[in-house]
Protein backbone atom coordinates (compact mmCIF):
# COMPACT_ATOMS: atom_id res chain seq x y z
CA UNK A 1 0.00 0.00 0.00
CA UNK A 2 1.48 3.52 -0.89
CA UNK A 3 2.19 5.64 1.72
CA UNK A 4 0.57 8.39 2.30
CA UNK A 5 1.94 12.00 1.24
CA UNK A 6 2.42 14.65 4.40
CA UNK A 7 1.89 18.40 2.91
CA UNK A 8 2.85 21.24 4.50
CA UNK A 9 -0.20 22.62 6.12
CA UNK A 10 -0.38 19.18 7.97
CA UNK A 11 3.34 20.39 9.54
CA UNK A 12 2.11 23.62 10.40
CA UNK A 13 -0.64 22.89 11.90
CA UNK A 14 1.38 20.77 14.71
CA UNK A 15 4.07 22.86 14.72
CA UNK A 16 1.88 25.91 15.49
CA UNK A 17 3.01 27.66 12.81
CA UNK A 18 2.13 29.40 9.35
CA UNK A 19 2.41 27.02 6.21
CA UNK A 20 4.42 30.31 4.60
CA UNK A 21 6.58 29.35 7.84
CA UNK A 22 7.17 25.91 6.64
CA UNK A 23 8.16 26.80 3.05
CA UNK A 24 11.01 29.16 4.46
CA UNK A 25 12.11 26.40 6.31
CA UNK A 26 13.01 24.51 3.61
CA UNK A 27 14.09 27.48 1.23
CA UNK A 28 17.89 28.16 1.41
CA UNK A 29 18.54 31.36 3.04
CA UNK A 30 15.34 32.26 4.12
CA UNK A 31 14.97 34.66 7.21
CA UNK A 32 13.52 32.16 9.69
CA UNK A 33 14.51 31.82 13.91
CA UNK A 34 16.53 29.21 14.91
CA UNK A 35 13.99 28.03 16.94
CA UNK A 36 11.29 28.08 14.48
CA UNK A 37 12.99 26.07 12.15
CA UNK A 38 14.10 23.62 15.24
CA UNK A 39 10.43 22.82 16.12
CA UNK A 40 9.55 23.12 12.03
CA UNK A 41 12.33 20.62 11.78
CA UNK A 42 11.35 18.28 14.24
CA UNK A 43 7.58 17.74 13.21
CA UNK A 44 8.47 17.19 9.42
CA UNK A 45 11.02 14.46 10.78
CA UNK A 46 8.16 13.06 12.73
CA UNK A 47 5.33 12.95 10.11
CA UNK A 48 7.97 11.88 7.29
CA UNK A 49 7.22 15.33 5.12
CA UNK A 50 9.27 16.24 2.53
CA UNK A 51 9.12 19.43 0.53
CA UNK A 52 7.69 19.56 -2.74
CA UNK A 53 9.96 21.52 -4.43
CA UNK A 54 7.37 23.52 -7.21
CA UNK A 55 4.89 23.66 -4.77
CA UNK A 56 6.99 25.80 -2.65
CA UNK A 57 8.27 27.67 -5.36
CA UNK A 58 4.85 28.62 -6.41
CA UNK A 59 3.99 29.75 -2.76
CA UNK A 60 7.46 31.92 -2.37
CA UNK A 61 7.57 33.26 -6.19
CA UNK A 62 10.76 31.47 -5.78
CA UNK A 63 11.80 28.47 -7.55
CA UNK A 64 15.34 27.74 -7.11
CA UNK A 65 15.71 26.40 -10.19
CA UNK A 66 18.58 27.04 -13.45
CA UNK A 67 18.17 25.93 -16.61
CA UNK A 68 21.13 24.51 -18.00
CA UNK A 69 21.24 23.76 -21.96
CA UNK A 70 23.98 21.29 -23.93
CA UNK A 71 24.42 19.42 -26.86
CA UNK A 72 27.60 18.00 -26.83
CA UNK A 73 27.01 15.50 -23.84
CA UNK A 74 29.34 12.73 -25.27
CA UNK A 75 32.01 14.98 -24.69
CA UNK A 76 34.22 14.09 -21.55
CA UNK A 77 34.75 17.74 -21.50
CA UNK A 78 30.74 18.65 -21.23
CA UNK A 79 30.15 15.88 -18.95
CA UNK A 80 32.33 16.79 -16.42
CA UNK A 81 31.07 19.95 -16.91
CA UNK A 82 27.28 19.21 -16.24
CA UNK A 83 28.71 17.64 -13.06
CA UNK A 84 30.88 20.49 -11.83
CA UNK A 85 28.07 23.04 -12.54
CA UNK A 86 25.67 20.40 -10.77
CA UNK A 87 27.53 20.45 -7.55
CA UNK A 88 28.22 24.02 -7.97
CA UNK A 89 24.38 24.87 -8.04
CA UNK A 90 23.28 23.35 -5.65
CA UNK A 91 25.93 24.62 -2.84
CA UNK A 92 24.58 27.37 -3.44
CA UNK A 93 20.79 26.23 -2.80
CA UNK A 94 19.75 25.80 -6.45
CA UNK A 95 18.62 22.69 -8.78
CA UNK A 96 19.52 21.93 -11.97
CA UNK A 97 16.72 21.65 -14.98
CA UNK A 98 19.07 20.11 -17.38
CA UNK A 99 17.90 20.22 -21.42
CA UNK A 100 19.42 18.58 -24.02
CA UNK A 101 19.16 19.99 -27.30
CA UNK A 102 19.63 17.73 -30.03
CA UNK A 103 20.00 20.71 -32.61
CA UNK A 104 22.63 22.92 -33.26
CA UNK A 105 20.40 25.86 -31.93
CA UNK A 106 18.15 25.76 -29.06
CA UNK A 107 14.71 25.18 -29.75
CA UNK A 108 11.13 26.54 -28.28
CA UNK A 109 9.86 23.02 -27.07
CA UNK A 110 13.08 23.26 -25.32
CA UNK A 111 12.78 27.18 -24.37
CA UNK A 112 9.48 26.28 -22.95
CA UNK A 113 10.35 23.93 -20.71
CA UNK A 114 12.38 26.48 -18.60
CA UNK A 115 9.26 28.87 -19.06
CA UNK A 116 7.23 25.93 -17.39
CA UNK A 117 9.14 25.00 -14.81
CA UNK A 118 9.49 28.83 -13.61
CA UNK A 119 13.31 28.63 -13.69
CA UNK A 120 15.23 31.57 -12.50
CA UNK A 121 18.18 31.44 -14.47
CA UNK A 122 19.58 29.72 -17.47
CA UNK A 123 23.00 28.52 -18.19
CA UNK A 124 23.87 27.84 -21.92
CA UNK A 125 26.95 25.84 -22.88
CA UNK A 126 27.88 24.33 -26.29
CA UNK A 127 24.26 25.04 -28.22
CA UNK A 128 23.45 27.76 -30.04
CA UNK A 129 20.97 30.65 -28.89
CA UNK A 130 19.20 33.34 -31.01
CA UNK A 131 18.74 36.70 -30.26
CA UNK A 132 14.53 35.75 -30.42
CA UNK A 133 14.74 33.55 -27.61
CA UNK A 134 17.14 35.61 -25.29
CA UNK A 135 14.52 38.31 -26.13
CA UNK A 136 11.54 35.73 -24.74
CA UNK A 137 13.28 34.82 -21.86
CA UNK A 138 14.71 38.13 -20.62
CA UNK A 139 10.70 39.41 -21.20
CA UNK A 140 10.14 36.71 -18.45
CA UNK A 141 13.15 38.14 -16.56
CA UNK A 142 14.83 35.20 -17.03
CA UNK A 143 18.77 36.40 -17.16
CA UNK A 144 21.14 33.99 -19.41
CA UNK A 145 25.13 33.47 -19.22
CA UNK A 146 26.75 31.36 -21.84
CA UNK A 147 29.41 29.27 -20.72
CA UNK A 148 32.51 28.53 -22.69
CA UNK A 149 31.66 30.26 -25.89
CA UNK A 150 30.05 33.94 -26.77
CA UNK A 151 28.34 35.92 -29.11
CA UNK A 152 28.38 39.48 -30.50
CA UNK A 153 24.44 39.13 -31.53
CA UNK A 154 22.93 38.40 -28.31
CA UNK A 155 22.58 40.49 -25.23
CA UNK A 156 24.27 38.38 -22.37
CA UNK A 157 27.17 37.67 -20.56
CA UNK A 158 29.59 34.99 -21.15
CA UNK A 159 32.28 33.54 -19.37
CA UNK A 160 35.23 31.42 -21.88
CA UNK A 161 38.62 31.06 -21.72
CA UNK A 162 40.84 33.96 -24.02
CA UNK A 163 41.04 31.21 -27.03
CA UNK A 164 42.81 33.29 -29.35
CA UNK A 165 45.84 33.66 -26.89
CA UNK A 166 45.70 30.31 -26.53
CA UNK A 167 46.24 29.31 -29.42
CA UNK A 168 48.77 31.81 -30.06
CA UNK A 169 50.95 30.75 -27.28
CA UNK A 170 50.40 26.63 -28.81
CA UNK A 171 51.25 27.96 -32.17
CA UNK A 172 54.48 29.72 -30.72
CA UNK A 173 55.34 27.23 -28.65
CA UNK A 174 55.50 24.72 -31.84
CA UNK A 175 57.28 27.23 -33.64
CA UNK A 176 59.84 27.31 -30.76
CA UNK A 177 60.28 23.77 -30.51
CA UNK A 178 61.21 23.48 -34.30
CA UNK A 179 57.94 22.60 -35.63
CA UNK A 180 56.93 23.89 -39.08
CA UNK A 181 54.62 22.36 -41.04
CA UNK A 182 51.72 22.42 -38.96
CA UNK A 183 48.28 21.63 -39.03
CA UNK A 184 44.61 22.43 -37.54
CA UNK A 185 41.64 20.30 -37.64
CA UNK A 186 39.05 22.56 -36.46
CA UNK A 187 36.08 21.92 -34.12
CA UNK A 188 32.43 23.52 -35.56
CA UNK A 189 33.21 26.00 -37.41
CA UNK A 190 30.02 28.03 -36.26
CA UNK A 191 31.31 27.86 -32.81
CA UNK A 192 33.24 30.70 -31.25
CA UNK A 193 35.83 28.51 -29.49
CA UNK A 194 36.63 26.62 -33.07
CA UNK A 195 36.74 30.03 -34.64
CA UNK A 196 38.96 31.97 -32.16
CA UNK A 197 41.53 28.92 -31.68
CA UNK A 198 42.29 29.05 -35.73
CA UNK A 199 42.82 32.48 -36.02
CA UNK A 200 45.17 32.73 -32.82
CA UNK A 201 47.20 29.89 -34.21
CA UNK A 202 47.28 31.44 -37.78
CA UNK A 203 47.74 34.94 -36.67
CA UNK A 204 50.91 34.19 -35.30
CA UNK A 205 52.11 31.52 -37.69
CA UNK A 206 51.83 34.07 -40.34
CA UNK A 207 53.72 36.00 -38.40
CA UNK A 208 56.40 33.87 -38.79
CA UNK A 209 55.64 33.90 -42.73
CA UNK A 210 53.79 30.28 -42.07
CA UNK A 211 50.70 29.08 -42.88
CA UNK A 212 48.99 26.04 -41.57
CA UNK A 213 47.21 23.47 -43.49
CA UNK A 214 43.11 23.78 -42.25
CA UNK A 215 41.20 20.94 -42.17
CA UNK A 216 37.60 21.08 -40.79
CA UNK A 217 36.59 18.89 -38.06
CA UNK A 218 33.73 19.00 -35.82
CA UNK A 219 34.89 18.02 -32.32
CA UNK A 220 34.69 14.35 -33.12
CA UNK A 221 36.82 11.13 -32.81
CA UNK A 222 35.30 10.37 -36.23
CA UNK A 223 35.92 13.42 -37.91
CA UNK A 224 39.17 14.12 -36.84
CA UNK A 225 40.47 10.07 -37.79
CA UNK A 226 39.38 11.15 -40.76
CA UNK A 227 40.78 14.34 -41.44
CA UNK A 228 44.30 12.76 -40.17
CA UNK A 229 44.45 10.15 -42.84
CA UNK A 230 43.60 12.81 -45.44
CA UNK A 231 47.09 14.78 -43.94
CA UNK A 232 49.31 12.01 -43.88
CA UNK A 233 48.34 11.13 -47.52
CA UNK A 234 49.57 14.38 -49.11
CA UNK A 235 52.61 14.79 -50.84
CA UNK A 236 54.15 16.69 -47.80
CA UNK A 237 52.69 15.97 -44.64
CA UNK A 238 52.69 17.94 -41.30
CA UNK A 239 55.10 17.53 -38.75
CA UNK A 240 52.67 18.21 -36.09
CA UNK A 241 48.61 18.37 -36.06
CA UNK A 242 46.61 20.50 -33.51
CA UNK A 243 42.74 19.55 -32.53
CA UNK A 244 40.52 21.79 -31.61
CA UNK A 245 40.13 19.76 -28.62
CA UNK A 246 41.01 16.74 -27.05
CA UNK A 247 38.65 14.58 -28.68
CA UNK A 248 39.48 15.54 -31.98
CA UNK A 249 43.47 14.93 -31.02
CA UNK A 250 42.50 11.68 -29.97
CA UNK A 251 41.35 10.84 -33.21
CA UNK A 252 44.60 12.60 -34.86
CA UNK A 253 46.60 9.93 -32.56
CA UNK A 254 44.99 7.19 -32.90
CA UNK A 255 45.30 7.96 -37.14
CA UNK A 256 48.86 8.25 -37.21
CA UNK A 257 49.38 5.01 -35.21
CA UNK A 258 47.13 3.22 -37.88
CA UNK A 259 49.24 4.24 -40.36
CA UNK A 260 52.17 2.79 -38.39
CA UNK A 261 53.67 6.38 -37.46
CA UNK A 262 55.18 7.30 -34.44
CA UNK A 263 54.51 9.88 -31.88
CA UNK A 264 56.19 12.43 -31.59
CA UNK A 265 59.25 11.30 -33.93
CA UNK A 266 57.14 11.14 -36.86
CA UNK A 267 54.91 13.64 -36.17
CA UNK A 268 53.56 15.81 -32.90
CA UNK A 269 50.00 16.06 -31.72
CA UNK A 270 48.47 18.77 -29.52
CA UNK A 271 44.83 19.22 -28.20
CA UNK A 272 43.00 21.79 -26.35
CA UNK A 273 40.98 21.44 -22.86
CA UNK A 274 43.34 19.16 -20.99
CA UNK A 275 39.98 16.65 -19.66
CA UNK A 276 41.02 14.04 -17.43
CA UNK A 277 41.92 10.95 -20.74
CA UNK A 278 44.17 13.80 -22.07
CA UNK A 279 46.93 11.89 -19.29
CA UNK A 280 46.22 8.64 -19.73
CA UNK A 281 49.17 6.35 -20.13
CA UNK A 282 47.82 5.46 -24.00
CA UNK A 283 47.51 9.10 -24.54
CA UNK A 284 50.15 11.45 -22.22
CA UNK A 285 48.64 14.29 -24.57
CA UNK A 286 49.88 17.93 -25.01
CA UNK A 287 47.29 19.98 -24.32
CA UNK A 288 46.25 23.02 -23.70
CA UNK A 289 44.40 23.32 -20.00
CA UNK A 290 40.94 25.47 -19.67
CA UNK A 291 40.27 26.55 -16.09
CA UNK A 292 36.96 24.32 -15.71
CA UNK A 293 36.64 25.14 -12.13
CA UNK A 294 37.24 28.81 -11.78
CA UNK A 295 34.99 29.57 -15.07
CA UNK A 296 32.46 27.57 -13.44
CA UNK A 297 32.46 29.40 -10.23
CA UNK A 298 32.30 32.83 -12.63
CA UNK A 299 29.71 31.92 -14.37
CA UNK A 300 27.13 30.79 -11.71
CA UNK A 301 28.08 33.82 -9.61
CA UNK A 302 27.69 35.71 -12.73
CA UNK A 303 24.17 34.35 -13.19
CA UNK A 304 23.46 34.59 -9.67
CA UNK A 305 24.19 38.38 -9.57
CA UNK A 306 22.37 38.82 -13.28
CA UNK A 307 19.17 37.54 -10.87
CA UNK A 308 19.52 40.05 -8.27
CA UNK A 309 20.44 43.26 -11.05
CA UNK A 310 19.49 43.57 -14.23
CA UNK A 311 23.03 44.42 -15.97
CA UNK A 312 22.13 46.93 -18.97
CA UNK A 313 25.17 46.22 -20.87
CA UNK A 314 26.60 42.73 -20.72
CA UNK A 315 30.20 41.99 -21.07
CA UNK A 316 32.37 38.85 -22.24
CA UNK A 317 34.76 37.61 -19.38
CA UNK A 318 37.86 35.83 -20.55
CA UNK A 319 40.00 33.42 -18.35
CA UNK A 320 43.16 32.25 -19.27
CA UNK A 321 44.89 28.65 -18.88
CA UNK A 322 48.28 26.72 -19.41
CA UNK A 323 50.09 24.45 -21.37
CA UNK A 324 50.48 21.08 -20.18
CA UNK A 325 53.75 19.47 -22.12
CA UNK A 326 53.29 15.85 -22.46
CA UNK A 327 54.57 13.05 -24.60
CA UNK A 328 53.01 13.96 -27.85
CA UNK A 329 55.47 16.73 -28.46
CA UNK A 330 58.83 16.65 -28.21
CA UNK A 331 62.08 19.07 -28.59
CA UNK A 332 63.25 19.29 -31.99
CA UNK A 333 67.10 18.95 -32.37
Amino acid sequence: MKKKLVNAMEVARLAKVSQSTVSRVFTPGSNVSEKTKKKVLEVAKELGYRPNALARGLIMNKTNIIGLAMRDIENPFYHEVLGKFTKGLREKGYHVLFVYTENDEIQQEEITQFLEYNVEGVIVTDAYLSSKVVSQLHENNIPVVLFNRYSKDIPCYSISCDNYAAAQQIAKYLFEQGYRKMAYITGRVNTSTSQDRQRGFCDFLQEKGLAPIIEEGDYTYKRAYEATLRLLQQEERPDVIFGANDITAFGALDAVKAMKLSVPEDIAIVGFDNIKMASWPSYELTTWEQPVDEMIELTINTLLNEMKINTVEPVAKLVHGQLIERCTTKKQK
